[in-house]
């Protein structure tokens, strides 16, 4: 064989290997890491809130946010139980 012909083909070669080797890296499942955030950052906010300063009011209201969209979404849940309970009831 040639010269051309051996380094074509090693071309080849590399770019089907390196071409495998993202095919099989991409068809890996990804596995992502959410353990038990939610407590950890509500943890960090009200720590932060407690600071003073810019950086503490800001934080403050984050957590009255955050208070305010849980009281929301549990007035939300007792709409719709009264929703069902005036269906069953016969109502409108």
């Amino acid at each position: 064989m040639s010269h051309n012909t051996i380094l074509y083909s090693a071309r080849i070669g590399i770019v089907t290997v390196i071409f495998s080797a993202g095919y099989l890296c991409g068809s890996m499942p990804q596995h992502y890491a959410n353990a038990q955030l939610e407590g950890l950052g509500g943890d960090m906010l009200k720590k932060a809130a407690g600071s003073g300063g810019t950086l503490g009011s800001i934080a403050e209201l984050g957590t009255t946010i955050t208070d305010m969209e849980k009281n929301v979404s549990g007035l939300q849940k007792n709409i719709d139980v009264l929703k069902k309970v005036k269906s069953a009831l016969g109502g409108n």
